[in-house]
């Protein structure tokens, strides 16, 4: 490295990190369609069981995929509602009850998931307010950061700005049926990431068209 008496040093590493600074933010959006099953309403309480994310380039190209089941908190017990809704969908349980990892092992994953991709991390989900409760929660309390920050978009918030309408009425059997490819919903969480990922990048193309 060439060094000067007038801190050449100093001033070429200074260049690269205002570059690095200026690549980063040159750096494009991945949207992470992300999907959770639980048992319940709340983190804490109630258990974040399943974690499916589907990484999504603007055009909809499918980057990457990822998939936990979680351990149970200690001492959290499942809400009575939720405990009935999954009686009746008994496959979706035992898929998301398969090969299960201890909660900070999986948040650590999947932070490190994350980062693995580049570019900038935005949470997507249908609901987001529920979803990124739980995904949030969990790693802050269990890897002590978030890579999203606090960019999580709601699904439902974009349709009723494409649709013009009221929030309420901004749900899916309102959506025109050109946003929805084939793709399976099983609330197994990472084939409903999948499929939630294409309907956003759908209404993204048409947003943006």
């Amino acid at each position: 490295m060439h060094r000067d008496r007038g801190g050449g040093v100093a001033f070429r590493v200074g260049l690269l990190e205002f570059r690095a600074i200026l690549y980063n933010r040159r750096m494009k959006e991945i949207y992470i369609s992300t999907d959770i099953e639980t048992d319940g309403p709340i983190p804490g309480p109630h258990s974040l069981l399943s974690l499916g994310s589907a990484a999504y380039a603007a055009d909809k190209r499918l980057l990457a995929t990822f998939s936990a089941n979680l351990e149970t908190l200690p001492g959290a017990v499942a809400h009575p509602r939720t405990a009935a809704w999954w009686a009746s969908q008994p496959e979706a349980w035992a898929a998301c009850r398969t090969q299960l990892e201890a909660p900070d092992k999986a948040m650590s994953r999947y932070v490190a998931w994350i980062r693995s991709l580049g570019g900038k991390p935005v949470f997507v989900a249908y609901p987001a307010g529920f979803d990124f409760l739980f995904v949030y929660w969990y790693l802050m309390r269990f890897v002590g950061e978030s890579p999203f920050s606090h960019s999580a978009l709601d699904i439902k918030t974009f349709a009723m700005a494409l649709l013009k309408g009221d929030y309420r009425d901004s749900t899916k059997k309102n959506m025109p049926k050109r946003w929805f490819d084939k793709l399976p919903h099983s609330h197994v969480a990472l084939d409903d990431a999948i499929e939630q990922g294409a309907l956003f990048c759908n209404m993204l193309k048409e947003n943006r068209s």
